[in-house]
């Protein structure tokens, strides 16, 4: 047999792709599966999105090839809601590109930029992309430690000096996955001036910028001064307009970045199917009145869950962002022997916590991606196999 190379060996199968395997041997038991493990939005593409694609798929003119960076009616469309959610000016041509969703954009950056034993700083518990795109480039993920004191952001006067010379990539998500924290627009000052002490890009995550709740708006890295100098960020039409099948995201900001990651694109994939991207143009044009129903719909699964869980001797606070709530394990517990006691005894998916990075262990993640009934029948579930915190 051909042997596979030593990057591939180093990839542990895909976090959810084992979940999945789980799942389906609970069912074949007969359990009755409450899933609240893949962060899958439940509730459909808005209908006027939906509208337009069938419009757009009739349109001969979408057959053929799209352009590689993504159509300029895209571009813009992406140009102007940044700078009306943002106040962020951008330029179309140099300052955007489409991607086919922004996990292969995330992913294929560090193909322009790492080369074998390169350093990438990796938040820790964060998304496995980040680690498993710096592993299939060949270089080496310097984990960052996201810890419950620091409201998970990273210390980053504890990033070792030496370290941070030889970086060159620095991954962060905020709002963040798994941990639901959030950032201000004081630490992404700091964070800039630190990237340029240390001439490292930012590999801004901002998927999931428009699911907040209690009057929290989230910022974007591209707001501070000088962010462009420094600073690529990736965003998605996945989560705010229930578009993950769709498979369409943008990056945008330094255009140096940007051209870079375009480069690697044009040789490895032909774009974005153009009527998708005639139904993006339309999804960034959605009343926020859509995307409030939304997040209210989370903000009231959230509310029930929370006090579930903190009937069962947990103390949880109310995320102010993302579908994720991050909890802690019992004690006597790894996050993995939980979650797998969690989904024999009682048929509910959750995420182990080491699935995200060493800091991730002895907590679990739940997404708010079922009803709220199905969500107090899993709380009644643990209630009566006994499973709580105590």
């Amino acid at each position: 047999m051909i042997k596979t190379s030593k990057k591939f060996e180093n990839i542990p199968p895909y976090l959810f792709a084992e979940i999945d395997k789980k799942k389906a041997a609970a069912i074949a038991k007969g359990l009755d599966i409450i899933n609240l493990g893949i962060g899958d939005p439940d509730q459909p593409t808005f209908p006027h999105i939906v509208e337009a694609m069938h419009k757009a798929i009739d349109n001969s003119k979408n057959h053929n090839y799209p352009p590689y960076e993504g159509t300029k009616k895209f571009r813009e469309a992406v140009s102007f809601w940044y700078k009306k959610r943002f106040d962020v000016d951008l330029n179309s041509d140099t300052e955007v590109v489409s991607l086919i969703g922004s996990k292969e954009g995330i992913a294929h950056l560090l193909s322009a930029y790492i080369d074998p034993g390169d350093i990438v700083l990796v938040p820790s518990p964060g998304y496995p992309v980040y680690k498993m795109g710096t592993i299939l480039t060949g270089g080496e993920p310097f984990y960052v430690p996201l810890k419950a004191e620091n409201n998970f952001l990273p210390d980053l006067e504890a990033i070792p000096v030496d370290v941070a010379k030889k970086a060159k990539v620095f991954y962060v998500n905020y709002p963040n996955n798994p941990t639901a924290a959030i950032a201000d627009l004081d630490f992404y000052k700091r964070l800039v001036a630190w990237a340029k002490k240390y001439d490292i890009l930012i590999a801004s995550d901002l998927a999931y910028s428009e699911m907040t709740y209690d009057n929290y708006k989230a910022p974007s890295i591209l707001e501070v001064e000088g962010a462009k100098d420094v600073a690529i960020e990736f965003h998605s039409l996945s989560k705010s307009f229930n578009m993950t099948g769709w498979r369409i995201g943008m990056a945008v900001g330094n255009k140096e970045a940007i051209s870079a990651l375009g480069v690697i694109k044009t040789n490895i994939d032909s774009g974005i199917f153009k009527a998708i991207q005639d139904a993006g143009v339309v999804a960034l044009t959605t009343s926020t009145d859509l995307i409030e129903k939304n997040n209210n719909l989370y903000k009231e699964r959230r509310d029930v869950l929370v006090k579930g869980l903190n009937s069962l001797g947990w103390k949880l606070d109310p995320i102010k962002a993302t579908f994720y709530v991050w909890v802690p394990v019992p004690k006597g517990h790894t996050s993995a022997s939980f979650c797998g006691l969690v989904l024999e005894e009682t048929g509910i998916v959750v995420v182990p916590g080491s699935g995200y990075g060493p800091e991730g262990e002895g907590f679990f993640r739940i997404a708010l991606t079922e009803s709220t009934n199905r969500i107090e029948e899993a709380l009644g579930r643990l209630r009566e196999k006994n499973i709580t915190f105590n």
